[in-house]
């Protein structure tokens, strides 16, 4: 069996003496495509910002393919081969869309005149085609996550940590997502903090349950959930395709 591609051990972090993540072992394999999902307060915000170098861990380590990344800076771990999407969109609004494509591209291609041809063709899959010379900041907010999404597919990178990529976005602009992040785990392992159920359920990885600071179950979408812990503590008698766009502080 070949190396999980990123580790977690007895990971942790605490503030003011409350545990905001406890001993975390969390184990990621290659093409995987992993939902972290959990009650506001579980602590999965909080895991997914010491993996991308947003929070210093106070315990445990990080391990990508093989090398210790906790403590890294999170311009460095993007540097390793780590994209990293946050909730609010990290992109250049002075400038087209084509222009940021192609500052993306160019992370990952041999030339300039490779990194033009791969902002064309990330234009294309992304469904912006019609609006390559429209400045960013001028985009509707769905687009504008389309945006970072095609500079994510690319800059090519190993693996991808897609903080709520759905948030704020009409069904439509949802469902386009879901399109975009099965495109991107074509070549890049995918990490995926959401609250809205409906939007895991379309995208289905392997799906993992924070509670508590702690992993509370494990498995695809149905086996968890159908588990009893995982409806008492996070979807309680809600139906599970309902969604849920709160803000989670942990």
């Amino acid at each position: 069996m070949s190396a999980p591609l990123l580790q977690t051990r007895r990971l942790g972090v605490s503030f003011g003496g409350v545990h905001a993540v406890r001993e975390v072992d969390f184990d990621l394999a290659e093409g995987e495509l992993r939902c972290l999902i959990g009650p506001n307060g579980a602590g999965k915000s909080t895991f997914f910002k010491m993996l991308s170098g947003q929070q210093l861990p106070d315990r445990g380590e990080v391990f990508f393919r093989g090398r210790r990344i906790s403590g890294l800076a999170a311009h460095q771990i993007a540097r390793l081969g780590i994209g990293i999407k946050t909730q609010v969109p990290s992109v250049f609004d002075g400038l087209d869309v084509l222009q940021n494509l192609h500052l993306a591209a160019l992370r990952a291609q041999p030339s300039e005149r490779a990194a033009r041809a791969e902002a064309h063709a990330v234009l294309e899959r992304v469904g912006l085609a019609g609006r390559g010379d429209a400045r960013v900041g001028e985009l509707a907010h769905g687009q504008r996550q389309w945006v970072e999404l095609g500079m994510i597919l690319a800059s090519r990178p190993a693996l991808v940590l897609l903080d709520e990529p759905a948030a704020g976005m009409t069904h439509h602009e949802v469902r386009k997502t879901a399109e975009l992040i099965r495109e991107i785990n074509r070549a890049s392992t995918v990490v995926v903090v959401e609250h809205d159920m409906a939007f895991i359920r379309m995208i289905a990885g392997r799906v993992t349950v924070f509670n508590r600071g702690e992993v509370l179950a494990e498995g695809s979408f149905d086996d968890v959930v159908s588990d009893p812990r995982v409806r008492d503590a996070y979807l309680g008698n809600k139906p599970i395709h309902s969604s849920n766009q709160e803000t989670d502080h942990a």
